[in-house]
């Protein structure tokens, strides 16, 4: 980063070391459930969900490549109404009953 960036100026309140990204940066301890504060940090910064952040996290933190797991799911476009209902359901998507498909899809993506 820039030094005339405002956010790098020591202040009380703001050190250089509290700047996700910069070198020697402290991540927050968030609990033995995260592995990688650091990651977390920078994911929830991004706007990822606390479980999604948590979940990329201790992926990344296990070794293994978070972007080759995974196997091969149906599309939600070829799944029926009733099937992405009842995904909804197991991952707890509240209002599911009064969604369309397509807003179903929409939350089960963004979930």
């Amino acid at each position: 980063m820039p030094a005339s960036d405002p956010r790098l100026k020591p202040t009380p309140f703001l050190l250089r070391s509290h700047v996700v990204g910069y070198p020697g940066y402290m991540a927050k301890d968030h609990g033995p459930s995260v592995k990688d504060d650091r990651l977390y940090e920078k994911l929830r910064e991004e706007g990822e969900s606390k479980e999604k952040s948590a979940r990329i996290a201790n992926a990344k933190a296990g070794g293994t490549d978070v972007s080759e797991k995974g196997g091969e799911a149906e599309n939600y476009e070829d799944r029926t109404k009733e099937e992405l209902e009842e995904r909804a359901r197991e991952i707890g998507i509240e209002g599911r009953s009064e969604m369309s498909k397509d807003e179903l899809i929409d939350a089960l993506r963004n979930h």
